[in-house]
């Protein structure tokens, strides 16, 4: 090449930078209380020792006993915030690029589910009222086996006037670029698909109606230790999920909410679908391995 003529130019591709609450959740935020107990506690309050169930008046007095009697580990706690906290957890930094919404009561749990938020760095606002006392699952473990007791209470009392119309915390909702809120519901029940067959039922939930009509939806559903199916434009595409030897799983009960962090850790910056089921498969890889939904101090993901 002749001195003259114009060298070409190196593009150098730098990763999107993140700001602080890029991504939003909203949900039902409820403070886990874990602890190793006997058969007597079990049996007090009528609990399987593998089981999930919600909480009825009789097990009402359960969580504060559980707290006096045995020694126990608080995590926030809560399908969605689970997930954000994931998210921020594979994002590392900035911190509260997660941003996250739900009710509280004002009492203790309140004060440590706001102590354990701030420890995961998500940006936590809560709405705090009286009426209700803070929603809790109690996860009394005995040997291999775990018997969660949710009581949504105060996650239940969330008030969109009280909170989500108040002008900062409107702003913090204007700031996000993604957003995530989770819905349990039989969903393909509900909509009449008699199909057992994942990738059409992935197929009919793409084609439901959608009020942003500028882009097709895409449809991720997760399968357990099975693959993970994905409907993008005309394609259904299936991801292997990452191998995991039976004797290292502690447990999966926070497998799904991990995913789905970590797969909104790679959404919110832009990379592919492809990455972030990638990301999602990475983030419940590790969640497994560990007895609810908590992580070593770093990720090692790449």
């Amino acid at each position: 090449m002749a001195s003259d003529e114009p060298k070409p130019k190196r593009i150098k591709l730098e990763e999107k930078k993140l700001s602080q609450n890029t991504l939003f959740g909203m949900g039902n935020p409820l403070l886990d209380i874990c602890a190793v107990v006997d058969k007597d506690f079990l049996d007090k309050y009528g609990l399987k020792p593998n089981d999930q169930i919600l909480a009825e008046e009789k097990h009402k007095e359960m969580f504060e006993e559980i707290v006096k009697k045995f020694k126990v580990e608080y995590h926030a706690g809560g399908a969605t915030q689970n997930s954000v906290k994931v998210a921020q957890w594979m994002i590392q930094e900035p911190h509260k690029v997660a941003t996250f919404f739900g009710c509280i009561g004002k009492d203790m749990f309140g004060k440590i589910l706001k102590e354990k938020a701030e420890e995961a760095h998500v940006d936590a606002h809560y709405y705090e009222q009286s009426e209700e006392p803070t929603g809790t699952c109690a996860a009394c473990i005995t040997g291999d086996n775990r018997s969660l007791v949710a009581n949504l209470a105060a996650a239940n009392c969330y008030k969109k006037e009280k909170h989500l119309d108040l002008e900062e915390n409107w702003k913090l909702v204007e700031k996000a670029h993604v957003y995530y809120i989770a819905e349990a519901a039989a969903f393909a029940q509900e909509r009449g698909f008699e199909t057992e067959d994942i990738e059409e039922i992935a197929k009919k939930a793409q084609s439901l109606p959608k009020e942003n009509k500028k882009r097709q939806r895409i449809v991720v559903f997760t399968q357990g230790k099975e693959g993970t199916v994905m409907t993008k434009g005309d394609k259904v595409e299936t991801f292997p999920v990452l191998e995991i030897d039976q004797s290292e799983i502690v447990d999966t009960t926070g497998a799904g909410d991990a995913f789905v962090g970590g797969f909104l850790s790679q959404l919110v910056q832009d990379k592919t679908f492809e990455q972030c089921i990638h990301a999602g498969h990475y983030s419940a890889n590790v969640i497994i391995r560990h007895a609810g939904c908590t992580f070593p101090e770093k990720p090692d993901f790449h």
